[in-house]
């Protein structure tokens, strides 16, 4: 069994790395990147390697019936109307 204290580390712990990976995601959208592309980016500027970080091309908006979304659950599943039944 897992002490108090240590329950309360292991708490502790998944906070810190979920602070630190909501900063990572905040910065993708900020930047408009794909994460594996901050990754890369990231990671060639500690190696002292140069990289340029390129935006990605921001898809166009859903404003058509055909390509709205339906929320199920905790995912969003893109809905082709043309597929038909």
């Amino acid at each position: 069994m897992l002490t108090d204290a240590e329950i309360e580390e292991n708490r502790e712990t998944a906070k810190d790395v979920m602070d630190m990976y909501s900063a990572f995601v905040l910065a993708c959208i900020g930047r408009g990147v794909r994460p594996c592309d901050l990754r890369m980016h990231l990671m060639k500027e500690i190696s002292a390697i140069p990289s340029t970080l390129k935006r990605e091309a921001l898809p166009a908006r859903a404003d058509s019936p055909e390509h709205m979304a339906e929320t199920s659950g905790s995912a969003i599943v893109r809905v082709d109307k043309s597929d038909g039944p």
